[in-house]
This record gives structure tokens, sequence and C-alpha cells, in this order.
């Protein structure tokens, strides 16, 4: 029997690509599921591996929910879809958000998914309106569960678990130690795994001066002294956040814009261009701060001050993780003084009297009007670029497919002739249109 458990760890890690687990994931399968858990990790650490990995032995077709996952947000709802899925148990999993078509996931529900997932209110909504039953579920998940009692999802959540009378084990995950657990949660003597640091390890912090009240030159500037590295650049509100990628965009920047102003599809886009390294600058709130598949970047600008501690931690967190380095720069201006909660003496990063112009990602972005609903596959979009856009295997970067489109990263420079080999061409069978 343990070995047939095995099995299934070990061919889900196979599909995943992945060879080695890091040592929070490592704990997290050992300590297995025999207690409830409290896992304390930084975002993006690989939380998500981490609670699933050891439920893989008991998820059954059984026709019932066995086990619910609560996120705070719906890209992280979609990420952690997308990991189990990448697994390949072939067990039914239903992803539930706001912002999605509140038909497909009752069409979905109808046969009820081994793996239920979703934000606090959409899956509230589904189990009062009757479209779910999880009388079944034995193991419920938490997750960020530190970012939840923040944006108040304390009421939803406290309702959903008095309708789960069959809980048997309780998985709370945070990216902060300081959080009160309310009673309603019901752990009862949680292993508690920590794997938190007050600062990575390889963070490097410095302040950037700016001249002027107005920091968009010295930005750019900053940029330029980055050389086409990728950076986070995080303001406090998405009018600034758009008013900076205009700018840049008047200078010949390439920068991506991010915030909760977007619409879900749109947002799950510009996530995916950062991910396959075709913008160097991406703009965001304090959204992508945490709770989001993000990929590791070596710079964070703090154009605008974090408004506390918990943000300017978590915003940091997004580089230098683990084992890998990375700079976190504070830009202030003429009448801003240094928050308390930052260290004292943080040395300085001059800028040069001469300009140099930021460089631009090493990737492009070709979108493709075809996705799943077309069933179009990664296979099928290398093949036709390979094959009728004549290009190389290493010219083709990361693809992701989504509902209607798919966008895939080429080499910066190949795009342009690209286009003009496939304007007219078909990809399996069917007219489509590239940009």
């Amino acid at each position: 029997m343990e070995d047939l458990k095995q099995d299934k760890i070990t061919q889900a890690l196979g599909r995943l690509g992945i060879q080695q687990l890091n040592a929070m994931q490592q704990a997290a399968l050992e300590a297995g599921t025999a207690r409830d858990m409290l896992l304390l990790s930084p975002t993006g650490s690989g939380k998500t591996l981490a609670f699933l990995l050891p439920l893989l032995p008991e998820l059954q077709d059984t026709g019932r929910v066995q086990v619910l996952v609560v996120t705070p947000s719906r890209e992280l709802a979609l990420q952690i879809e997308r990991v189990f899925r990448a697994m390949g148990t072939g067990l039914k999993v239903t992803c539930c958000y706001g912002g999605h078509p509140f038909q497909t996931e009752k069409r979905s529900l109808a046969q009820s998914p081994a793996l239920l997932i979703g934000t606090p209110g959409r899956l509230l909504d589904h189990l009062e309106r009757g479209d779910v039953d999880m009388r079944s579920v034995h193991t419920v998940i938490l997750d960020e569960f530190d970012k939840s009692l923040e944006m108040k999802f304390v009421p939803e959540m406290k309702r959903l678990l008095e309708q789960m009378p069959g809980i048997r084990r309780r998985v709370l995950t945070s990216a902060t130690a300081a959080i009160e657990i309310p009673e309603f949660v019901g752990l009862r003597r949680p292993l508690e795994l920590s794997f938190l640091e007050d600062k990575p390890r390889g963070l490097k912090l410095f302040t950037v001066h700016s001249p002027e009240i107005d920091k968009l030159d010295t930005l750019y500037k900053l940029l330029g002294e980055l050389q086409g590295e990728p950076a986070l650049v995080f303001c406090n509100y998405r009018e600034s956040v758009e008013r900076v990628g205009d700018y840049l965009r008047q200078k010949q920047v390439e920068a991506v814009c991010f915030h909760g102003g977007l619409e879900q599809p749109e947002r799950e886009q510009r996530l995916a261009r950062l991910a396959n390294g075709s913008t160097a600058v991406f703009l965001t709130t304090d959204l992508a701060a945490r709770g989001l598949d993000i990929p590791e970047v070596r710079h964070v600008i703090h154009y605008h001050l974090p408004l506390n501690q918990e943000a300017f931690v978590h915003r940091n967190g997004r580089t230098a993780r683990m084992h890998a380095t990375g700079t976190a720069y504070l830009l202030l201006n003429p009448i801003e003084s240094m928050p308390d909660y930052v260290p004292a003496s943080l040395p300085e990063f001059f800028l040069p009297d001469k300009t140099r112009v930021p460089k631009p990602a090493a990737w492009e972005t070709l979108l493709i009007n075809k996705g799943k609903r077309d069933k179009l596959s990664r296979g099928d979009i290398v093949g036709f670029l390979c094959q009728k856009g004549g290009l190389a295997p290493e010219e083709v970067g990361r693809i992701d497919v989504f509902e209607s489109c798919a966008l895939v990263a080429v080499r910066r420079g190949c795009k342009k002739n690209l286009l003009a080999r496939i304007r007219q061409e078909k990809i399996k069978n069917k007219q489509a249109k590239y940009s």
C-alpha cells in the first residue's frame, strides 16, 4: 500500500517535471495527513505543491467532493487548479470564483469533483443554492489565510465550514506568522511548519532619491541601470499604475500594467507576459505582492512607499526567494521620509549623470486568437511555428493557452518576419489572426 501511495506522488512529480522538492515541500510531505497543519512560508515558495502532494494517495474517484481549497483570490484559485491538472491524476477538479460564468460552474458541479477550489463568496453562493454537496469533504485547506482575514472573508469562511460536518483535517497556509486564528476554524493541536525569515537572505535594499516630487524620470533612469533584468514596480493605486505605464510607453519602454480594475482574462494574459519573459517592467498594485503565481524577478521597485510593514515584506518577497538573490529599491522624493518599518541607514543607489536607455526583454509575445475551445495545444503551436513560421525550436519560448487565445514567447527580433510568413496560414486547419 505504501508503495502505491509513493507511486502516485512520484508520477505526479514526473509529470510536473520536478526532480527535487524544496525543504518546505519535503517537510509537508513527510508530515502526512494525520494532523491539522499550519504551514508558514513566503509567497512564491511552493506551498501549493506542499499541500496537494500528500493528498494524492487519499483522493478517490467517488463522485463526491473530498477536499476543499479556499483562496482569497481568483488568480490563486486558478493557479492551484493548473498545478493539480498538471499532476495528471485523472480526477475531476472544479474551480469557482467571481468574474467567471456562474452557470458554467454550476454545470461542472452537477458531477461532483474530487477537489473543489474557490473563493469564499462564490463557494458559498453555490453551497446555499444547492449546487454542491460538501458533506463528504474530509480535508479543508485555507490557503493564504492571512490574506483572507485581511480581505474580511471571515463571515463567508465561517458559514462554509459550518456546512461540512465531516471535516477530519484542516490546513492553513500563511505568508506571515502575525495572525490570530479564529475559533471557528477549529484547528486541533496543529503541526506548525515555519519557513519564514524576517528578510530574504539574498536581498539587498537601497534607497533611490528623486530630485523632483514626481518620480517618473528617476524611475526611467533606474530602469536603464537594470539593463533589461525583470522588475516589479509597485504603486499604491491603480490610477498610478496606468499613469506610470503611459509615461514609460511614451519613452518607448515596454511595460505591462496590472491591477484589480482589469477583467480576469486580461489579468491572466498580462501575468503570462511576465512569466514568458516578454516584459522587463511589470507595473502593479499590491495585488501582485502575494497570492499569485509570479516567477522570480531580480528587482523590486517601490515607486510608492508601502502603506505598512506587511506590504513592504510581501513586496520584497517577490525577489531573493529561497537561495536566489535580488534587489529592492525605495524611491524617495524630497518631501518623503523613511518609514519606521524600513531598516535604518539603508545605502543609497546613485544614478549616473548620463541616462541609459532601458533594454527591452529578450522575448516578445505572439498573440493567436485561438485557444482551448478550438482544441489548440502547445504541441500544435510549436509545430506550426517551426514548420510554417520557419522558427528554430530554441526561438520558441513559453506557451500559455487560454480559453479563447494563446500567448507565445518568441525570441526578440523574430516576430516581424514570423508574422509575414504566417499571416495567411491556418493553424490546425483553422483560420486565425496573429499579432
